[in-house]
């Protein structure tokens, strides 16, 4: 069975606060309109801190998209790396032993895909297999996490990278003077996160289904708009109100397998914002402490896209991980709208675990 070992995670040096972003808001968009309610949204996100690839003073210019991804490029070959190497140490492999790399980013673009620098500048084998994925915004996660998880049981004892590299702050336009652009300002961060998912053995989740549930006719509520200056993020006011739609898909999911998605014992979920955490609750009849992993990432470093669930993740290790044999969620949302849905069993052993019995 399929694991999902301990994650790394990496933040750049540079960081903004709660107060700072607030503070340039009320300078930078004095005679907007609606200013009073980008400072409203943006106080309600719940976010403290953020990390920026680069000083505040650099993140606000523009030098346009060549130059922008031209940095994306240098800070992700910079700082990849190191992720990468932490999470095969966690997962007790090498580079020899991956049979297929999964690199997710939709803050930047390359070809070849990151994948390719990475073989070759890593001594990964020549024969790995590559899979970028950079349209699904920050459901890519959760993707990611499921398509490791088919990969391995389609070729057993194969071993997956997946790597997360999401520079928001390079998609920062400063003539975008929507609210929802504001709010986005205040909301993104920077990350970098990897992991890797063992086809036999290892420490972590045992992974043993998957789903995927998209919103019909919701495909412009969280978008792109690719212009001449890059990526400009849209989104809709309605947001954050999807999980009135995506948590009875998260049930539907679950219970042709007699898992009960209100009873689960760990919730590993992106944190895109305050409202999406609290339906939960909600929704799924929760207490707010089951999501404390997805919260704490929220506050302390924002909406890091694709690298949320791996910064949760991490938090629930860091806290010691589950009792063993306890089940869990892990679930990453975004375009489309989309939801990547995965069940696992906590293992506390390399050994592989015998399944949950059914409630």
């Amino acid at each position: 069975m399929a694991t999902l070992c301990r994650p790394s995670i990496a933040v750049p040096e540079h960081v903004i606060t709660r107060e700072q972003t607030l503070e340039l808001a009320r300078t930078l968009h004095a005679g907007h309109p609606q200013l009073g309610l980008a400072l409203r949204l943006i106080g309600n996100t719940g976010v403290q801190t953020r990390h920026l690839v680069q000083p505040i003073e650099d993140t606000l210019k523009h030098p346009g998209f060549t130059a922008r991804n031209a940095l994306y490029e240098l800070e992700a070959k910079a700082r990849v790396p190191e992720v990468i190497r932490r999470a095969l140490d966690h997962a007790e492999l090498t580079t020899r032993d991956i049979d297929l790399i999964v690199y997710v980013s939709c803050t930047g673009f390359m070809m070849p895909s990151m994948t390719a620098w990475i073989i070759n500048t890593m001594d990964f084998r020549s024969e790995t297999r590559q899979l970028p994925i950079a349209q699904l915004g920050c459901a890519a996660g959760g993707a990611a996490i499921n398509r490791a998880h088919d990969f391995c049981m389609a070729y057993p004892a194969s071993n997956v990278l997946i790597v997360s590299c999401e520079f928001c702050s390079l998609c920062y336009q400063p003539a975008d003077l929507g609210v929802g652009n504001l709010l986005s300002n205040g909301l993104f961060g920077d990350a970098l996160a990897a992991a890797v998912v063992r086809g036999e053995g290892g420490v972590g989740v045992q992974l043993e289904r998957n789903g995927s549930h998209l919103v019909p006719d919701t495909e412009d509520w969280i978008s792109y708009g690719v212009r001449d200056t890059g990526f400009h993020f849209m989104l809709d006011k309605r947001v954050p109100g999807t999980m009135a739609m995506l948590a009875p898909a998260m049930r539907a999911m679950a219970e042709p397998y007699d898992w009960d998605m209100s009873g689960l014992d760990f919730y590993i979920v992106h944190a895109g914002g305050p409202r999406i955490l609290d339906d939960l609750c909600k929704y799924l009849n929760l207490p707010s402490e089951m999501f404390r992993y997805s919260r704490a990432t929220l506050t302390e470093r924002g909406n890091i896209a694709s690298a949320v669930i791996f910064d949760a993740l991490e938090r629930l290790f860091q806290d010691g991980g589950a009792e063993h044999r306890a089940r869990g969620v892990i679930a990453g949302f975004g375009p489309g709208i989309t939801a990547e849905i995965a069940l696992g069993t906590w293992s506390k052993s390399a050994a592989p675990a015998e399944p949950a019995p059914a409630t």
